[in-house]
């Protein structure tokens, strides 16, 4: 497949190295400004900034491109999107994490979310730590578990300072060279429980995105990786 990389930096190239290992090839590398026709491409693949997503997306929702997009900060216009899309009959995935670990890491929180439930006695708490590049915090992968958590337990929202008894408490740390790492901890008096995802490289986003641009071609509709990997 031809592919239209939004977006350039160092998630760009890493997705360009590993989708022409798989026999597909680049019809486009843009960043901010840059000019190209989306229809040269089979699929698009958004890794760019806030600023730029939303344009991304709908260029190629538009122009009958199929679009996946991993770019995080932009999601006050995630539900324009979806409208867009169901009204062009177009193809759209957005991930807050393409990783085929960490959405096997989404699924584990909801189940445990499931079972802390009822047991009152146990307080939550996310921590996740990434490279000093990253420009959002907390990361979307975050509030991504933490909005797992809120669907299945009595906590109503997700905050950054001292949480109340019905907030889930996000501590985000910048630390150089980290890929990313997700820690959810239920805590007692009497013991911990805790779930932690680790990435090793930025190789697992980029493969998971081009798995699931392969997996969008041909389809029609709004998706997530629930869908790509048949989970949940």
């Amino acid at each position: 497949m031809k592919i239209a990389l939004l977006g350039y930096g160092k998630m760009g190239k890493t997705i360009e190295r590993i989708a022409l290992e798989r026999g597909h090839t680049i019809a486009i590398k843009a960043d901010i400004g840059s000019q190209y026709d989306i229809k040269d491409a089979d699929v698009g693949i958004d890794f760019s900034v806030p600023e730029a997503a939303f344009d991304n997306i709908s260029n190629c929702i538009n122009n009958g491109v199929p679009i996946i997009s991993g770019t995080t900060g932009w999601l006050k216009d995630y539900d324009r999107a979806v409208v867009l899309c169901k009204e062009k009959n177009g193809s759209f995935i957005y991930a807050s994490n393409f990783s085929l670990g960490v959405n096997i890491f989404f699924e584990l929180n909801k189940n445990l979310a499931k079972m802390m439930a009822p047991l009152d006695q146990y307080k939550v708490c996310i921590q996740e730590t990434h490279h000093t590049q990253k420009l959002d915090a907390p990361s979307g992968t975050a509030i991504t578990l933490a909005n797992s958590i809120i669907e299945e337990t009595h906590y109503n929202k997700w905050t950054l300072d001292e949480p109340k008894p019905d907030e889930i408490g996000i501590v985000a740390k910048r630390i150089e060279n980290v890929p990313g790492i997700h820690e959810i901890t239920y805590e007692s008096m009497v013991d911990t429980i805790q779930i932690k995802h680790s990435a090793h490289s930025r190789e697992g986003f980029a493969l998971g995105a081009i798995i699931a641009a392969e997996w969008l071609i041909g389809k029609k509709g709004v998706f997530s990786m629930k869908d790509v990997l048949n989970i949940g």
